[in-house]
């Protein structure tokens, strides 16, 4: 998932802690990389046009990215693969040179997601043909909420974090404490975190060049091209990573006026950086500072 993972839980509990979220994200990794052309994703989407059976894993991921697409109307779009190709991201963002070659010749693809077919009962799934799917993003979601349920219910850890380079959740509250003390990257915004996830999307990390103009990996599915919305950074807190995932990028995409209609649509908290400062939206879970 080109990310760092992080886990907080109890000192006398960390190792099976550790152990259990590494495997986890293995198992997630090794079936949902675009990047490995032996994982299960790159299976299903070099079978475009026909239905395939697939793992649950698998299963639920898709329908979930799905699930997100109806929710933002689009604006989150699991299918937008081809444009991340055209675009020069086609490796591991580490594996990148400096200045990628010049824009394939590759057709603007988006919005296939409508034409995506599930098959719940013999959980099969047919992508049009052409279709492509990176569902990195939920994914990553999905599996920081996997993993605290995996711990809470095989090690019984009732106090815990996990963070996948900026997308966390938390069980519990540490010892002593009424929250979980967040920082979030690029602002000075406290965030007091009682319960739930943050999920934050931003152009800054995963940046590049192609021919000499400036990409990055957040692309707006009306377009075909990056996102250029006024916005820096967003984040969401949500009751679930999956879904401050989802929220995020199409924040991201919609920029702050059409994003905060959706979070407010949603009843979503975000912290929104840009071209307009710092912003707020919904009950975002701030520190409370005694009078």
């Amino acid at each position: 998932m080109g990310t760092e993972i992080s886990v907080l839980a109890p000192l006398e509990r960390i190792e099976p802690a550790e152990k259990a979220v590494r495997a986890l994200f293995d198992d997630w990794e090794s079936a949902l990389s675009r990047f490995r052309p032996e994982s299960e994703l790159s299976r299903l989407n070099a079978r475009a046009g026909r239905p395939i059976a697939v793992s649950s894993l698998l299963y639920d991921v898709v329908a979930s990215a799905l699930a997100g697409a109806r929710a933002t109307r689009g604006a989150f779009d699991p299918t937008l693969l081809p444009n991340l190709v055209r675009l020069g991201y086609d490796r591991t963002f580490a594996d990148l040179p400096a200045d990628v070659s010049a824009s394939r010749r590759l057709p603007f693809v988006g919005g296939q997601w409508h034409g995506i077919r599930l098959d719940s009962e013999r959980r099969r799934i047919l992508l049009p043909p052409g279709a492509a799917l990176d569902v990195g993003g939920v994914a990553k979601g999905m599996a920081v909420d996997a993993a605290l349920d995996r711990i809470e219910i095989e090690l019984g850890i009732g106090t815990a974090l996990v963070d996948a380079g900026g997308d966390l959740a938390v069980r519990g509250l540490p010892p002593g404490q009424e929250s979980w003390q967040i920082a979030i990257e690029g602002t000075t915004v406290p965030v007091a975190l009682r319960h739930g996830a943050l999920a934050t999307s931003g152009s800054w990390r995963r940046r590049w060049l192609q021919g000499g103009v400036q990409r990055h990996h957040l692309i707006d599915p009306r377009t075909g091209e990056p996102a250029a919305s006024g916005l820096s950074s967003v984040t969401v807190a949500s009751a679930t990573c999956r879904q401050a995932e989802v929220g995020a990028t199409a924040v991201f995409v919609l920029g702050a006026t059409e994003g905060t209609a959706l979070l407010e649509r949603h009843d979503l908290a975000g912290l929104l950086v840009g071209s307009r400062g710092i912003e707020t939206v919904g009950r975002w879970p701030q520190q409370q500072v005694a009078a």
